[in-house]
């Protein structure tokens, strides 16, 4: 027996468990957030006694006889002034990591209601944020500490929710205060739980598989292996590939860790655990194929039966060889990059429930009509009768665009017909999921006596890993933006990606730019050095204008800004000793010639306007933005308006949320539906609309890579930025200044935090992040991937240039991925100035953080 108060409440508890688990499980205090399980992500904080601690580290035993403090026992004041102060400071993206942080901030306030910002840094060390960048959290805290301090009457929040207002957030107060369900947290009755066996090396031959003491377990529902497939048992994000295998049969091949090869549902989790272990595999164990050079060679294993080339781009424009050969300064460099993690905090989850005719899924995805595709795929369905709903999502960043879990669940749940939910470990994700694609770039770069760019070659080699995910479409972005936002027209650009047994590349924030610009940005330095200008002289001699036409042909639009973002920092870079530069564009949609649609659904409901888009919003806030749109198109208030989660049923296919997309495509298809409605409402009243529904839609036209247009128009929007550096003395970032062109701010606090959330991305890309992997097996865990803390981040200073007067979805940019790229370069030219020392591979080696 052990006695615990919780939240002011006596509670009696039969059996020791795992005191995260009891929350949850027994208590369905769903605030508690499963992030990593192992300590280190403070998303399931509790106060013990009033102190701090991570609930996965306790048991029912070391917590008897104490009090327990979750988010659900604050009081009614309390809860308003977090609510209030999180919303109002824009402190709250994707939102699982809140509760935590509140939980961290009472703790300080029963020492002090007068902290410092550096009080509330130390407070919040034990959690980890990967979304805000802290600067929001901090600034949130410190507001929720003066009105308890002053004992005020906690503000009512007032928005016409008009585009370039301050909105709150329209899931803000269910994240602060945990309300809002994310996909572990849904409960399903006589739900099962569902998890996988997977391989134990990344190349090896099945054997045998025995499955005779698993299913002799009581609590054990039923298994499924490879042929108990109903349909193609391959499937993939590009339909046209379809290489990833859902579960791997006897006789075949494992291709990486994260291979599955069993599937159980099972009663509880405890019996589940027992069950995998009970499973005997045998393998006929292959040596790994890890090296992109060894994987290309012509008598190399083929890991796939077309071959170990996935991809191959050439992009020429001009004569770059006559160029490079006439420039009076030539630089070339070979960059390497590594492998990251998205460490979004939430783990993967699905809950599949059968239907008579089908399957239902509830998710947390970047997009309900992918899930529903590939899963159709695999069971052998018509896509109607696959039904996908999407709960919050905690985080993305390209990571939750493949499949995960949701194509598990769904096939436990219509073999076994039992409700099932399947989530993945915090380590079973490391190893699961795709990563940022580690690339080698050779790049030459050329210009004249005076800095003016000429011309560059560059070979890109890049590693997608097992299976293909969009390594293609990556590679792509790397190839077309890899000589930067500059006005010289001489390129040869050769890009290729391979197939290997290492962890999977995918889509990642900033879509292979990241890498690529880190290469130009750094040559940029070296050029500069040899012409005897400033970084920033030779970045501004060269910077694309309007009329102007970017290396890869197209001509920039009259909202270009990439001079005023320069300008904006200028500044700071010349009052400055120790400081590095770096410019980025980034595209807006997919383009290059794909289909890319946005569409959206107003209907009226109950005198409500109910706005039905399936873009996801991982955290970017698109949900808001939405709203906004439809508040300036109709002069609608934000109470008059419900924002719907994405369903494939409700609502209409809005694509991916990828290529910094949604809120240019759906935002416009928004307005589109809005303008509609507005029409309406100058006859009709809201409540004379109900049941009317008015559809909006936009496609973006643009042409094909290697078009054979002279300006060919490769996606619909760029966006253009410049961060400087600062580092102090002690070799230590010290402050980090981020312009960004983002043609209109729908919401600038949403935007100002996305560039401080990207800058913290990027200084962890630049100096601290590196999934360890080694034969192709992750060595790290979710608390050694250098993620950093509270008390890491130096001071960011967002600028927003507004630029762009298009009727376009009026004026806005996507503005999600840029925010992460100039920064790994900007930390390398701010290190060169300190020591002198040019590095080329990331994370910086000899730094105050990376030894």
């Amino acid at each position: 027996m052990f006695h615990i108060n919780i939240n002011g409440k006596d509670i009696v508890a039969e059996k020791n468990k795992n005191l995260l688990d009891f929350l949850r499980d027994d208590m369905d205090f769903i605030a508690v957030k499963n992030g990593c399980g192992e300590g280190a992500c403070g998303a399931c904080m509790v106060l013990v006694d009033g102190k701090p601690f991570r609930a996965c580290l306790l048991n029912l035993e070391k917590v008897s006889n104490k009090s327990i403090f979750t988010v659900e026992g604050l009081s009614e004041y309390e809860r308003d002034v977090f609510a209030y102060s999180f919303s109002k400071e824009g402190a709250v993206q994707c939102g699982f990591c809140i509760p935590g942080m509140v939980v961290s901030a009472k703790g300080l306030f029963l020492k002090t209601f007068d902290p410092t910002d550096n009080d509330i840094k130390i407070a919040l060390r034990g959690n980890i944020c990967r979304c805000t960048g802290y600067v929001k959290i901090v600034k949130a805290i410190k507001e929720a500490a003066r009105i308890f301090r002053e004992g005020e009457v906690v503000p009512k929040v007032e928005c016409k929710g008009l585009v370039g207002e301050n909105t709150v957030r329209v899931d803000a107060e269910d994240k602060t205060l945990g309300k809002g369900r994310y996909a572990e947290d849904i409960r399903i009755p006589e739900m099962i739980f569902g998890g996988a066996v997977r391989t134990a090396y990344p190349r090896a031959i099945i054997k045998s598989i025995d499955l005779s003491e698993v299913i002799k377990l009581d609590g054990v529902i039923g298994v499924v292996t490879a042929e108990d497939i109903p349909g193609h048992k391959n499937i993939g994000h590009l339909s046209f590939i379809s290489d990833w295998d859902a579960l791997i049969g006897v006789g075949e091949t494992t291709r990486y860790m994260g291979d599955a090869i069993v599937l159980i549902g099972a009663k509880n989790k405890e019996i589940l655990k027992k069950a995998k272990e009970l499973v005997k595999i045998e393998y006929e164990v292959l040596e790994p194929i890890v090296d992109l050079d060894e994987a290309l060679k012509e008598n190399a294993p083929k890991i796939h039966t077309k071959g170990n080339l996935l991809f191959k781009q050439v992009l020429k424009r001009g004569d770059a060889d006559e160029a490079i050969k006439k420039a009076k300064y030539v630089v070339t460099n070979t960059y390497t990059t590594p492998y990251t993690e998205h460490a979004y905090l939430e783990p993967e989850s699905a809950t599949a429930i059968p239907k008579e005719n089908g399957i239902k899924i509830i998710t947390s995805s970047q997009s309900v009509y992918d899930d529903q595709r590939e899963v159709a795929r695999l069971l052998g369905l018509q896509p109607s009768d696959v039904e996908v709903e999407s709960t919050y999502v905690g985080g993305g960043f390209g990571g939750k665009e493949d499949m995960s879990v949701q194509h598990h669940a769904a096939l436990l749940a219509y073999k076994l017909r039992y409700p099932v939910q399947f989530t993945l470990n915090r380590q079973e994700s490391l190893v699961v999921s795709t990563k940022r694609h580690p690339m080698k770039i050779e790049m030459t770069t050329a210009c004249t006596e005076d800095g003016i760019l000429l011309g560059m070659k560059a070979k890109i080699l890049s590693d997608t890993g097992a299976y293909a995910s969009l390594g293609g479409p990556v590679l792509q972005r790397a190839c077309t933006h890899a000589a930067g936002p500059y006005n010289y027209h001489n390129i040869e650009i050769e890009g290729i990606t391979v197939y290997t047994n290492n962890p999977i590349g995918g889509a990642f924030r900033g879509f292979g730019v990241t890498q690529s610009a880190f290469a130009i940005e750094s040559n940029l330095n070296k050029l500069a050095e040899m012409v005897g200008i400033s970084p920033f002289e030779i970045r501004f001699r060269n910077a694309i204008e309007p009329g102007m036409i970017l290396p890869n042909g197209q001509i920039a639009d009259s909202s270009t800004a990439l001079k005023e973002t320069l300008l904006a920092v200028k500044d700071v870079y010349e009052n400055n000793k120790l400081v590095g530069i770096a410019c980025a564009f980034k595209n807006a949609g997919i383009g290059v010639g794909l289909p890319d649609i946005g569409r959206c659904l107003l209907s009226i409901e109950n005198g409500k306007v109910h706005i039905r888009t399936s873009a996801a919003c991982i955290g970017q806030g698109v949900g808001t933005v939405v709203l906004q749109i439809v508040c300036e198109t109709t002069g609608l208030l934000p109470t008059d308006i419900v924002v719907e989660l994405p369903s494939t049923v409700r609502t209409p296919n809005s694509g991916t949320t990828t290529a910094s997309r949604q809120t240019v495509f759906t935002g416009e298809a928004t307005r589109d539906a809005a303008l509609k409605l507005k029409e309406a409402l100058k006859s009709n009243s809201l409540s004379e609309l109900e049941g009317f529904e008015f559809k909006g839609e936009y496609s973006g036209v643009t042409d094909p890579m290697n078009s054979e247009k002279e300006n060919p128009e490769s996606h619909v929007a760029y966006g253009y930025a410049t961060q400087v550096v600062v580092l102090g003395e002690d070799g230590k970032v010290k402050k980090v200044v981020a312009a960004h062109d983002v043609g209109r701010a729908i919401n600038p606090k949403n935007v100002e935090g996305q560039i401080e959330g990207g800058v913290v991305m990027g200084l962890g890309y630049a100096l601290t992040e590196d999934l360890k992997v080694e034969n192709a097996v992750i060595k790290s865990k979710f608390g050694t991937l250098g993620l950093l803390r509270s008390t890491d981040i130096p001071e960011i200073e967002p600028i927003i240039i507004e630029k762009n007067t298009a009727d376009l979805v009026y004026g806005a940019k996507g503005v999600g991925e840029i925010v992460v790229i100039p920064t790994a370069p900007a930390v390398q030219g701010a290190y060169y100035k300190y020591d002198g020392k040019f590095r080329t591979s990331l994370p910086l080696k000899e730094t105050a953080y990376k030894k």
